[in-house]
């Protein structure tokens, strides 16, 4: 059996290639699908890591687009712009207008 999968991994192999054994099937024949199944539980198993590691590169490229967004300065509307350029101007008048006040 190929030695790159776990001790785990054949003997679950080996449990699944006696369960489906024919009668009258040589070990030889039960090896070769313990082999099998092997390779495929490790197919599927690389399969699910790289899935796996999109999950996360997507889910860590969400984390930067939203930590992007929240810090993204929010324009001013048209009519609170307008209030904003008027407020110096009254400021201005009512302080000259409280001087005024003052020295008389």
């Amino acid at each position: 059996m190929n030695n790159k999968t776990s001790k785990e991994v054949q003997q679950q192999a080996t449990r699944v290639a006696k369960g489906i054994q024919k009668k009258g099937q040589t070990k030889e024949t039960t090896k070769l699908i313990a082999q099998g199944i092997e390779k495929g539980i490790a197919e599927f198993k690389k399969q699910q890591s790289k899935l796996s590691r999109e999950r996360d590169k997507q889910r860590k490229q969400q984390i930067k687009l939203q930590a992007k967004n929240a810090f993204k300065p929010v324009p001013l509307l048209a009519s609170d712009n307008k209030a904003l350029t008027k407020l110096p101007w009254v400021l201005l008048l009512l302080t000259w207008l409280g001087f005024l006040l003052y020295l008389y």
